[in-house]
């Protein structure tokens, strides 16, 4: 018996949503069922939805801080699901993960300087690292047709090769899936440390851990890792809450920390959204239970997709450690890029986004977002079913 409605199909169309309004913009189809792009379509934690109601009947809505049990709500909720406890000077409030991103890019790096990543990987890293004038260096991931892993050796002659002084990680990783263990962690971590690296961990998904995994915050590690650290979170994806922009930034190291205050002060960004500081601290207070049901959800979804790719010679399914976004290897369809994007909007009617917006390395795979009501997924997975099925019947693209 469930508490919280997870199947019922909430209409988004016409709210200004990003996920089902911006088809014409982006050059899709009204057709398209949108699974791109990290929302969920759920609604989020009904004590969340009461306290934003609350507060909006109160009616003043000036400049805003975050009270002090805000802290310690967050501090509770990453100690009781992660096993740390964020200290509070180590907070700092920006209106969203990748705002952070740019913020550690020009904080810790000049014009020119490398910063390394390892691709395929979120596309919003290389913008705001080309965006503000620094150089890409990649270290892709290693794949062997089951599961990805990182390359020590390549990703440590990166450095001695470029002098990159800055790490963009993603933990866990999006779009692959994969949740690092500590293992995997302290070793990428020591060659950042004998290399005077500075590691920006975007660890936005560390919530959806599935069944056999745990998240691993880099800054948990030991306090000469956590020396050279700055943690991204934000409730925005385990709570879906992105449109309420507030993120929580951990820096333990008060240098880094003070580096990273004086970029943000030259933004102008000062007071942080009264409403997603509101929203923030109901989830975290209240939605612990909540979240665990979604996650049976998603899991559920997961083995509908996995069924369905079992009947679709050509593709395979990465498997899925974190996340709520599966990563698709449909190079076995024998497609190129563009056929295969054909395939995924014009045959399947899906909205999908295509591998190689994570970099080449994610040429022939397709990234799906889980988070809708289970009968959307069925859906999407009968079109691509179909789709695939049907493969001989169009004539490739020329």
């Amino acid at each position: 018996m469930t508490k919280y409605d997870f199947e019922t199909i909430i209409e988004r169309r016409g709210t200004g949503s990003l996920k089902w309004d911006a088809w014409n913009r982006r050059g899709h189809a009204a057709d398209e069922l949108p699974l791109w792009v990290a929302d969920m379509d759920f609604k989020t934690v009904p004590a969340a939805i009461e306290a934003l109601t609350e507060r909006v009947a109160h009616g003043v809505f000036g400049y805003s801080m975050a009270p002090d049990g805000y802290y310690e709500t967050v501090q509770g909720w990453f100690e009781r699901r992660h096993g740390w406890r964020p200290e509070r000077e180590w907070f700092v409030m920006t209106p969203g993960v990748v705002f952070a991103l740019a913020m550690a890019v020009t904080s810790f790096t000049q014009p020119g300087d490398a910063v390394i990543i390892q691709p395929p990987v979120y596309y919003p890293f290389r913008m705001m690292i080309e965006d503000n004038g620094r150089k890409m260096v990649t270290s892709p991931l290693l794949y062997d047709g089951g599961r990805y892993t990182m390359d020590y050796e390549g990703f440590e002659r990166e450095l001695e090769k470029t002098g990159a002084k800055l790490f963009i990680l993603c933990n866990p990783h999006n779009p692959v899936g994969r949740a690092w263990t500590e293992d995997e962690l302290r070793r990428i971590g020591d060659i950042c440390l004998r290399h005077n690296v500075v590691v920006v961990a975007d660890e936005i998904h560390a919530d959806f851990a599935r069944a056999g995994h745990v998240h691993v915050s880099y800054a948990s590690l030991g306090e000469r890792y956590a020396k050279s650290a700055v943690v991204c979170t934000a409730p925005s994806k385990t709570f879906n809450l992105a449109g309420l922009q507030l993120s929580n930034i951990f820096i333990p190291n008060p240098d880094l920390r003070a580096a990273f205050r004086r970029t943000l002060d030259r933004t102008g960004y000062d007071e942080p959204s009264v409403f997603g500081v509101v929203a923030t601290q109901a989830c975290y207070e209240q939605g612990g239970e909540w979240l665990d049901e979604l996650k049976g959800v998603l899991d559920q979804n997961y083995a509908v997709l996995e069924a369905a790719v079992s009947r679709m010679p050509g593709v395979e399914l990465v498997p899925l450690e974190s996340t709520y976004l599966p990563w698709l290897d449909c190079r076995g369809l024998g497609l190129s890029d563009a056929e295969l994007k054909r395939l995924v909007e014009k045959e399947a009617k899906l909205w999908l986004d295509m591998g190689t917006m994570f970099g080449p390395e994610g040429a022939g795979f397709v990234r799906v977002n889980l988070a809708s009501p289970t009968a959307m997924i069925e859906d999407a997975c009968s079109r691509l079913e179909r789709a695939v099925a049907a493969l001989g019947e169009w004539s490739p693209l020329l």
